[in-house]
């Protein structure tokens, strides 16, 4: 396994754990054990008393608890590395600021929109901010960890949201793709359809326009025989009126 890339969140020195059982000694070749003259002397005053002691193992606990260690396997052997006890200065603040700038323009993060290098850098940032504050302050860093676990699942729910929003669109680009070709279908038929209705209009156009002129013809030719049978009727009366005005003229 690959030791874990170096993070912003300032860890202890790796600690040697165990080795694998699957390791093979010699039948001569001794135990591994740590002499007391390999263990590192304490340089300075003298250790701090007992109160002090057990304080600060309480907050290795309390950030161990918070920021789990870290393990990986190297050469079969077991490696763990907490995180670092040791207050911070302002001058490490800085320190952090300037190596979140730079690690920032060296992975090319983006400066705005959906950046997972970005969000990975902030969180390791957020994270070294809450060590620190915890050592000063367990109860400041405790609520800080509610902080951090609030934005943290609330960018979980907008992540589930947006996996959910874009299958959505999957689906709904799917169907619609699935209507179009429905509709083109139905749109075919439709014309066809309406070609044929054009069709019939047409036939139906020529039959009426052949019944009017049918009937125009018939009509002209019965205005022509009633106005020859008027021209008849009228000529007939005058006959019979002259007729009769020659028999009526003579016994005057």
């Amino acid at each position: 396994m690959i030791p874990p890339p170096d993070s912003l969140l300032r860890y202890s020195p790796p600690v040697l754990v165990h080795r694998r059982r699957t390791e093979k000694r010699s039948p001569g070749a001794p135990r591994l054990q740590a002499s007391p003259s390999a263990l590192p002397t304490p340089a300075g005053p003298v250790p701090p008393p007992r109160a002090a002691a057990e304080a600060g193992k309480q907050t290795q606990e309390l950030l161990n608890a918070i920021l789990p260690p870290r393990e990986w396997v190297e050469d079969k052997t077991l490696w763990v590395q907490e995180v670092s006890s040791t207050p911070s200065t302002r001058l490490d603040v800085v320190h952090l600021q300037e190596q979140l700038d730079l690690r920032l323009q060296q992975r090319q993060a983006r400066e705005t929109g959906i950046c997972p290098v970005r969000r990975e850098l902030y969180s390791q940032c957020f994270d070294e901010l809450i060590r620190e504050v915890t050592i000063n302050c367990a109860e400041r860093g405790l609520l800080l960890l509610r902080v951090r676990d609030e934005i943290q699942m609330t960018i979980a729910a907008y992540q589930t949201l947006y996996k959910s929003s874009v299958a959505f669109g999957a689906r709904k680009a799917l169907q619609a793709e699935h209507g179009k070709s429905n509709m083109i279908k139905r749109i075919a038929e439709l014309e066809e359809e309406k070609r044929e209705l054009e069709a019939q209009v047409s036939d139906q156009k020529a039959k009426c326009e052949a019944i009017e002129k049918r009937e125009y013809e018939r009509r002209q030719i019965e205005e022509k025989k009633h106005t020859e049978e008027v021209q008849f009727l009228k000529r007939t009366n005058q006959q019979l009126k002259a007729q009769l005005e020659s028999i009526i003229a003579p016994n005057k």
